[in-house]
C-alpha cells in the first residue's frame, strides 16, 4: 500500500460487507486505490500473507485459525460471534477454504464459530491441504460452504 492510505476504503467496505449491502465488487475490491501494483500481485497470489509466518514463530497466530479482524469489523459481532476469540487467529482457515469474500460476513463469522468448535488436528491438516487450491481458485464456488469440508 501507499504510505499514509486512508483507511475509509476498507471500513466503508467493510461496514457494507457486514450489513450485507449488495455491491458490485467483492469485500476485497479488484481496484484499490491504496494499492501498490506490486501489493495487487502480492494479494493476488495471497503472498501478503508470508510475512505473518513470523507471528506464527513468535506464537501471536497460529498456522489455521479465525482470521484477525479490525476493532471496527469486531463492533459489528453478535454476541456468539466472539466465540471464534476462544482460539489464536489463523493465517488460514475455514472460512478461507469455503468460498473467502464471496461469502457474507455471517457466514464468515458462522464458520469461525464452526472452526472453534470443530478444532482438531485432523481438521487443522484438512483446512491447509485444502489452503493451496483455494488461493488459486481451483476450488468451485457452486459448492455449498457446508459441502467443502466433511465434519471431522
Amino acid at each position: 500500500m501507499y504510505s499514509g492510505s486512508s483507511q475509509s476504503l476498507h471500513h466503508q467496505a467493510s461496514l457494507d460487507w457486514f450489513n450485507e449491502q449488495p455491491k458490485a465488487q467483492r469485500y476485497k475490491p479488484e481496484f484499490d486505490p491504496r494499492v501498490t501494483r506490486l501489493g495487487k500481485y502480492l494479494r493476488r497470489t495471497s503472498l501478503d500473507e508470508l510475512p505473518q509466518l513470523f507471528n506464527v514463530l513468535k506464537g501471536e497466530m497460529s498456522l489455521v485459525g479465525p482470521r484477525p479482524v479490525m476493532e471496527y469489523e469486531r463492533s459489528r459481532f453478535e454476541v456468539g460471534h466472539f466465540e471464534r476469540e476462544a482460539v489464536r487467529p489463523g493465517i488460514t482457515g475455514l472460512w478461507q477454504v469455503s468460498g473467502r469474500d464471496r461469502l457474507s460476513a455471517h457466514q464468515m463469522l458462522a464458520l469461525d464459530v464452526r472452526y472453534v468448535r470443530e478444532c482438531s488436528l485432523w481438521f487443522d491438516i484438512k483446512i491447509l491441504a485444502l489452503t493451496v487450491p483455494a488461493v488459486l481458485g481451483e476450488l468451485r464456488v457452486s459448492r455449498s460452504p457446508a459441502t467443502r469440508i466433511s465434519m471431522p
